[in-house]
Parts: structure tokens; C-alpha cells; sequence
């Protein structure tokens, strides 16, 4: 019974000993648990050789793959800003190219033009006229129609003119009452003067009598005088052509009204074509070169290779202000109408002999302000440089100063080229045609 009582006594003292324990103790004494249990799950230890424990991580092979990527990715990179970079480049190169014009340009030719001139003229009818009605009415007929060869005299239409018809014989009755009112006073007056001689009527009666006669003779004068005007204005009705000549416009036809005098369109134009008129404007500089009298050859575009002689009939003797040239007429003879009115025409005229000197192609030139000058390139810039003209050819022009055989001229200079103005220049050559 005692040891039992101990054994209950030391029973309560581990249990009050383990509630009196402190929270390090208690601590310790569960680590201590803990590493019990990894103890008696760890398996036991074998005798042999040692085995280096598993490392922890990502494999080999994982590594080189990232690696190769990392390598592709830095290489598209590198490429692609290489790639950009280079095409800013060209587009840069490109965009400087392009803002440098490219102009064709030549050296001036020492060479000598023929001794003559080209100038447009301009052909026209020795006679043309036109054919208006003089009287009103309707046009009856008309006999002949455009590039019909008409003779002098030959009628061309009739206008019917209802209401001048009545006029006339209105004024031809009233022709005959004062004819026969002339003859009454007349009459009248012979009885009075007989009568005055034996004093049968008074001195004044007399005088009435022959006052009167005088008037009705005046009245007789008038009413003849309408007439003849109406029958003027009826012999208008038919229209006849003034000269020998080619009908070249028709305006009218059956039925038309015709207001005469104050219609602004012609019947018919008539042009006489046997022998053509060529205005030729000049150029002041060869004015004095062109005289009355002297030979001028023409060329046409519609006959190739062939030319007509014409003679210098006479010029307008001034200088025309604002086109600074010399009207000057040139006949041809044209029998077989193959120069036909209003045709354009190239005159040559013969002009004395320069000698050699400086020629370029007429589209080299820049007409401004400034006067007349020609773009060089010098050190791959534009210079406007003036010039002075010797001679003007058409398509080629001789220059008399400004200008050496070395300068590289501009053609076809642009309204905008202006000097100091950089350019691409691509020489070209030509050849002067005499």
C-alpha cells in the first residue's frame, strides 16, 4: 500500500514537473521529437561505396536550348536594326538624289548658219471679200456654194422684197400725180402770162400762177428721185459677184430674212486666189535687211521638199511697239491655187553673212525680266548668264557675246532654275542644220 502511494506520488510530481516546464524547453523537447522521426523513417545506412546525394535544378540540355534562343533572338535583333538602319541610309541618299534636278546641257557649236532667215507668215487672198445684202426681204435661191469658181458678174442669189415692190409702185403713182399736176400748172401758167399782156388778170395772179408751176416741177424732181432710190434698192435683190474669184463662205439659204445694211453676217465671202499675200513679221534686228523688190522663198508643211518664189511687195515702214518687228507683204504667184488663204507658211529671206560664231539651240534661251539669257553649269551649280543674239535662225541661234565654247549650257530650262541652284548635268550633244 505504501508503494503504491509513491507510485502515485511520483506519477503527480512528472505531471506537475511537465506543466511547469517552459516554452523553450518545450521547444527543444519537440525538435528533439522531430529529429527521432526522420531518424526512424531515414533508411539505414549499408556498408559500400559513397553515393553523391541527387542535385537539385534545371538540366543541362535546358540550358544550351535557352541559350541557343537567347543567341537567335540577340541575331534577329542585331539584323533588324542593321536592316533599318541601312535603309534610312539609301532613303536618305535617295531623297538628296532626288532633290538634285537632272538637266541635259551642251557646249556651244563654233559654227556658221546659212546666210538666211525663217519666219512664219501668214497666207492670205490677194482679195477677199465679203457679200452683204443691201436690201430686206427673203432669200428666193442662191446659185452657188463653197469652193465654187465664180466670174465676174455671175449671180450668186435672188432676195425677194415683197414690201420694197409696194414702195415702188407707191412711188411711182405718186411720180404720176405730180406729173400731172406739173403739167396743170403749167398750163396755168402759160394762160396767165397771155392773159397779163392784154391786162385781163393782175400782175400778181400771174406770178402765183408760175410760182406754182415752178412747184410742181420740184415736187415732179422729188417723187422721180424716190423712185430712182427704190428702184436702186430693187435692182439689189439680186446679188452678183464683184470679181473673178473662189467662193469660200456661204451664210445664208432658202427662206433665210435678210436685213440689209444692218446684218453683221455676210451672204458669201469671195476671195481672189490667183495671186496670195504672206504677212511676215520681222524682227527689228533684220529689218534693214529685208527690202522692197527682193526674192523671198517659201516652203509649206503640205509639200514637203518643194518651195515658191515670191517678191517683197512693200512693208509698213514702222516698227510695230509691242512685238518690236516690221510688217512686211510678200506676192506669190499662185495660178494653181495650191497655196491655199490663211495657209502657214515658213519665208525664207536672204540676210548678209555673219561669219562664224557661237550657235545654240533655241530652247537653251530664258526670256525674264532681266533680258534674254542662258543658264551654265559651273561647279554643279547653275549660273544665269546674259547673252547678246547676232542672229535668230528658229531652232538654232547664233550668240555674239556671253558665252565661251567651254560653258556647259542648260536646255530646256525650267521656269524655277535659278543661279546657285545645284544640278545633275547630263551632257548632250547636236547637230546645226543649214
Amino acid at each position: 500500500m505504501a508503494t503504491h502511494i509513491n507510485e502515485r506520488t511520483s506519477g503527480d510530481a512528472m505531471s506537475t514537473d511537465a506543466v511547469l516546464e517552459s516554452p523553450k524547453q518545450e521547444n527543444a523537447r519537440q525538435t528533439h521529437l522531430d529529429n527521432d522521426r526522420l531518424d526512424v523513417n531515414a533508411p539505414h545506412k549499408t556498408e559500400g561505396p559513397h553515393v553523391d546525394p541527387p542535385k537539385h535544378g534545371l538540366p543541362k540540355s535546358v540550358w544550351i536550348a535557352l541559350v541557343v534562343i537567347a543567341i537567335v533572338v540577340a541575331a534577329v535583333v542585331f539584323f533588324g536594326i542593321a536592316s533599318r538602319s541601312s535603309d534610312e541610309k539609301k532613303l536618305a541618299t535617295v531623297t538628296h538624289d532626288a532633290s538634285v534636278p537632272i538637266v541635259n546641257a551642251t557646249h556651244p557649236s563654233v559654227a556658221r548658219l546659212a546666210p538666211e532667215i525663217s519666219l512664219p507668215g501668214n497666207a492670205q487672198a490677194y482679195v477677199d471679200t465679203p457679200i452683204y445684202a443691201r436690201t430686206d426681204g427673203y432669200l428666193k435661191s442662191w446659185y452657188f456654194d463653197i469652193g465654187a469658181h465664180v466670174k465676174k458678174g455671175q449671180l450668186l442669189a435672188v432676195i425677194e422684197t415683197p414690201e420694197l415692190d409696194q414702195q415702188l409702185q407707191v412711188a411711182q403713182a405718186q411720180l404720176k400725180s405730180s406729173q400731172a399736176n406739173l403739167n396743170l400748172a403749167n398750163i396755168t401758167s402759160e394762160r396767165y402770162q397771155n392773159l397779163l399782156k392784154t391786162n385781163s388778170i393782175s400782175k400778181q395772179e400771174t406770178d402765183q400762177a408760175v410760182s406754182d408751176a415752178s412747184a410742181k416741177e420740184a415736187a415732179v424732181d422729188a417723187s422721180s428721185a424716190a423712185v430712182r432710190r427704190l428702184q436702186q434698192l430693187q435692182s439689189f435683190e439680186r446679188v452678183y459677184a464683184p470679181f473673178d474669184g473662189i467662193v469660200t463662205v456661204r451664210n445664208t439659204d432658202v427662206g433665210q430674212l435678210i436685213q440689209g445694211g444692218s446684218s453683221p453676217t455676210p451672204l458669201f465671202h469671195v476671195a481672189a486666189i490667183g495671186q496670195i499675200r504672206v504677212f511676215v513679221p520681222v524682227p527689228e534686228a533684220y529689218s534693214g535687211a529685208v527690202r522692197d523688190g527682193g526674192n523671198a522663198t517659201l516652203t509649206l508643211d503640205e509639200y514637203p521638199g518643194r518651195s515658191f518664189t515670191g517678191v517683197i511687195a512693200r512693208n509698213s515702214s514702222a516698227i510695230d511697239p509691242a512685238t518690236r518687228t516690221l510688217n512686211v507683204e510678200v506676192d506669190v504667184q499662185n495660178a494653181k491655187a495650191e497655196i491655199l488663204p490663211g495657209a502657214y507658211v515658213f519665208v525664207h529671206f536672204k540676210v548678209p553673212d555673219q561669219g562664224e560664231s557661237l550657235t545654240l539651240p533655241s530652247n537653251a534661251l530664258i526670256f525674264r525680266s532681266a533680258g534674254l539669257q542662258v543658264a551654265v553649269v559651273r561647279d554643279g551649280r547653275v549660273k544665269l548668264v546674259p547673252v547678246t543674239l547676232a542672229r535668230d535662225a528658229g531652232a538654232f541661234v547664233e550668240i555674239s557675246s556671253g558665252l565661251t565654247s567651254s560653258d556647259l549650257v542648260v536646255l530646256d530650262p525650267s521656269d524655277s532654275l535659278t543661279s546657285g541652284q545645284q544640278v545633275d548635268a547630263k551632257q548632250v550633244s547636236f547637230t546645226v542644220t543649214k
